[in-house]
């Protein structure tokens, strides 16, 4: 397969989502006012965005999605590596930290309202709670799965053990730390846009999708989710290729 081709097959997973789209809508397996055509919700999609009706909403979530994704990482990753630095400590705290990674944050939607109340805080505070568990967890265990050959090979060298614990432990952390951060940020977007539907919200993404199936504008709604849709992936792009520049060494011997 040629190099052109390659870099074609990330197309065929919309293409097929919207070959399939469209047979439902050809063998009359949905009703159109249910689901529209996608040609039809592209449109108005790009009318949205021409418009610049889309933009404000937009923009509420990815801020919100950043300042969550900010506190989580600026929790999570230094309480990570501590943990993971010392495994008597991290593992009687394990159990906590698997509990409240397993329970549904949508969950403490009510807890968070009570404290702090129908604000954007209340949004953000609720999706960095989801994502500084998950940079945590993997933070932790990339400092504790580090490759034991090269600490014991520092240790045989007279290396200083806070010369081991930065110059080899963390480094060898960052790969698994990455995928925390990854994984945190699409949580984060996740648990705003849920936010923002269920909690009083005048702007957002999720405020523009249960708006428009309020007054079922479909067209509306379907193309605000794709908006979604295609956000999170964007932030996924943009961490492999941090990932891949940042920690270029994963996977070398």
């Amino acid at each position: 397969m040629g190099a052109y081709a390659k870099k074609l097959l990330p197309l065929i997973g919309p293409l097929l989502l919207f070959a399939a789209w469209e047979m439902c809508i050809a063998g009359k397996w949905v009703k159109p006012v249910l689901l529209p055509p996608p040609v039809d919700t592209l449109a108005h999609l790009w009318s949205s965005f021409v418009s610049g009706a889309i933009y404000p909403d937009l923009f509420a979530t990815v801020k919100r999605t950043v300042y969550a994704f900010l506190i989580a990482t600026a929790i999570g990753v230094p309480l990570g590596v501590a943990l993971g630095a010392s495994s008597v400590v991290y593992r009687s705290v394990e159990f906590l930290v698997d509990f409240f990674r397993s329970t549904p944050s949508s969950a403490l939607i009510p807890l968070f309202l009570l404290i702090f109340g129908i604000t954007d805080m209340n949004k953000i505070a609720i999706a960095a709670f989801a994502a500084v568990l998950v940079i945590l967890f993997n933070s932790a265990y990339g400092v504790m799965n580090a490759k034991k050959t090269r600490v014991m090979a520092a240790m045989t060298m007279g290396v200083s053990r806070l010369h081991i614990f930065k110059d080899v432990l963390l480094m060898e952390s960052l790969p698994q730390t990455f995928v925390g951060l990854r994984s945190g940020i699409s949580m984060a977007l996740v648990i705003v846009i849920v936010a923002e539907m269920f909690i009083g919200s005048e702007n957002g993404l999720g405020h523009r999708i249960i708006d428009a199936q309020q007054i079922f504008n479909v067209k509306e709604m379907y193309s605000s989710i794709l908006i979604t849709g295609a956000l999170g992936y964007v932030l996924n792009l943009v961490f492999i290729a941090l990932e891949k520049n940042l920690i270029h060494w994963s996977g070398k011997a």
